[in-house]
């Protein structure tokens, strides 16, 4: 039987006990399942993962759950920026076990894991492996909108300690509002395109100041509105994004699909 580690949130260990591992990771190759990585020697490797998984679903702090699969069983093993190979169970931790760097590596289990297979659940150690990719303790971090992730601690500070050129942190929602207003009627496109791209970073956003760039004349500027107010919570944004749906140009009418998607 080969032994792995699955990592998760506190929180999921009583369901885990009861019914198992949900498969509800989505591998490179599109069927849902389980990541893991196997027990080796080390207990650091073993645990690598933790830190980076903990920066976007730590609920009451991380646990370790021990499973054992057939040695048989089919899975995948691959480095997360690489396409993963099909190997058995057994296959992948023998390949892993005699790397001498396997840290950013992981084993995916195309199905759900049963309440039989897991062994034990136990706490993990909270302050285990590496951030964002191996080796990058002593690099800048990244602050582009792809990168950060939003309520991380201290992410707010680091974003106005080292700006991002495109991605902000962007002006507050008043400088955004004098620009519109400044842009006149129907208004500059770059200008609005510019300030459009800043309040796609918010949360919520200022609906009826923006509403009538739905009758833009330029189309580049209503795809922008689409995506720019797609994922707000305001109230509002589901009637005008019907609006934008039935625009004449294709790229408008894609760019809905793709923010409701």
């Amino acid at each position: 039987m080969a032994s792995f580690v699955h990592l998760t949130s506190a929180a999921d260990a009583p369901r885990i006990r009861r019914v198992g591992i949900r498969a509800d990771s989505r591998g490179r190759e599109g069927s849902r399942g389980v990541f893991c990585f196997p027990v080796l020697r080390s207990h650091t490797l073993t645990h690598q993962w933790l830190r980076e998984l903990a920066r976007h679903g730590n609920r009451g702090g991380m646990v370790a759950v021990h499973l054992r699969l057939d040695d048989a069983e089919p899975v995948t093993v691959g480095r997360y920026n690489r396409p993963p190979e099909r190997v058995t169970a057994a296959e992948a931790v023998a390949r892993l076990a005699a790397m001498a760097d396997p840290r950013g590596w992981e084993v995916f289990v195309p199905r759900a894991v049963t309440a039989r297979e897991v062994r034990r659940i136990r706490s993990a150690p909270q302050v285990a492996g590496w951030r964002y990719f191996p080796d990058s303790n002593g690099r800048v971090p990244c602050t582009c909108y792809g990168c950060r992730v939003r309520g991380e601690y201290g992410s707010r500070r680091l974003r106005e300690r080292r700006p991002h050129e495109l991605d902000g942190p962007p002006p507050p929602a008043r400088v955004l509002i004098a620009r519109v207003e400044a842009a006149g009627r129907p208004g500059d496109s770059a200008a609005l395109r510019e300030t459009l791209h800043w309040f796609g970073m918010r949360r919520r956003g200022p609906l009826p100041v923006l509403a009538h760039l739905v009758e833009h004349p330029d189309p580049e500027v209503r795809e922008a509105l689409a995506w720019a107010v797609g994922r707000w919570r305001t109230p509002g944004v589901a009637e005008l994004l019907d609006r934008l749906a039935e625009d004449p140009t294709a790229a408008v009418r894609e760019a809905v699909e793709a923010v409701r998607d």
